[in-house]
């Protein structure tokens, strides 16, 4: 009989973004999970890889670790839409999907004294006037936050591609983009604004969820309550190099729905107003295969499409 696959070594978990970025978050909320798991023996590492719109970690880390269960990345649908954008030459193929955890959703703000007092406000511009609205966002050109950008100025009656955008590496920079003035409203993932909401730098317009949040988000309406079709997430995952053995993904899917059991992981979900987006095995790659047909026509749209589909 086959042995199962155990680490000999340390394990990393590798994100794309700074301490404190959204990779970066759910690396540390996950190291925390497996650590109450108390099913590895081995140190559980998280290491930043920052850089190039969260591409770096891909060819400087995961690519250089070919079928080695010892590393892995938080992921994201940045994956498929920097490739389809042309932004990357690579996508969730070139590697090895283990899981997808959480879904994020994109929250629109604007700073304190903005004159844009809520959601239909922004959407009375973008539909007017939509080439005077600047943006901020992060990672990249066609990702999430950029398609519900999209679908807000298209539900408004606006040109998609008129809107000024700002891009960057990490959402904390298009946050702070906004506090700092340059730019009128930020495009991120909710956790993302939670530290200058709470400071009082900046209000909430609306979120791109099918129902309203809780905690700081309990006040703040979905696109949807305000007549605008704009239900956009950004799962989060791990994924590991590219021809990793099954023995391999089988150890960590059983790591990974043991970590999301742990009381830990819901109060991370809680805290970061995550919602829970468990998916493994033949689930995960139909889920890739539809997103991935979703986002062509979307980028297509956008004339960002730049790849074979």
């Amino acid at each position: 009989m086959a042995t199962q696959w155990a680490p000999e070594g340390a394990i990393r978990i590798t994100a794309g973004t700074p301490p404190g970025g959204g990779l970066d978050r759910v690396a540390r909320a996950l190291e925390r999970a497996i650590a109450q798991s108390g099913r590895i023996s081995v140190p559980v590492e998280v290491e930043n890889i920052p850089g190039d719109g969260a591409r770096r970690v891909w060819r400087e880390c995961i690519d250089t670790h070919p079928g080695d269960g010892h590393v892995v990345s938080i992921s994201s649908p940045n994956l498929t839409t920097d490739y389809l954008a042309g932004i990357a030459d690579f996508e969730h193929t070139r590697y090895t999907p283990i899981a997808t955890l959480v879904s994020e959703y994109i929250a629109f703000a604007v700073r304190y004294d903005s004159p844009y007092a809520g959601g239909t406000d922004l959407a009375a511009w973008l539909a007017e006037v939509p080439h005077d609205v600047t943006v901020a966002l992060s990672t990249a050109l066609g990702n999430p936050n950029h398609i519900a950008l999209a679908k807000l100025t298209r539900a408004a009656g606006g040109d998609v591609n008129a809107p000024v955008v700002r891009v960057f590496d990490t959402a904390l920079d298009a946050v702070a983009d906004v506090v700092e003035g340059h730019a009128d409203v930020c495009a991120v993932t909710v956790a993302s604004v939670i530290a200058e909401l709470e400071a009082g730098n900046l209000r909430m317009l609306a979120i791109s969820s099918p129902e309203r949040l809780s905690g700081l988000f309990a006040d703040t309406p979905t696109w949807a309550e305000l007549g605008i079709d704009c239900n956009v997430g950004a799962w989060r995952g791990v994924t590991g190099p590219a021809d990793m053995p099954d023995d391999q993904v089988a150890w960590w899917r059983g790591i990974l729905r043991d970590a999301v059991a742990q009381d830990v992981w819901d109060e991370e979900l809680a805290r970061m107003n995550w919602t829970a987006m468990y998916l493994d095995g033949e689930a995960l790659q139909t889920h890739l295969s539809r997103e991935r047909a979703e986002y062509v026509a979307i980028l297509e749209e956008l004339g960002l499409l730049n790849a074979p589909a």
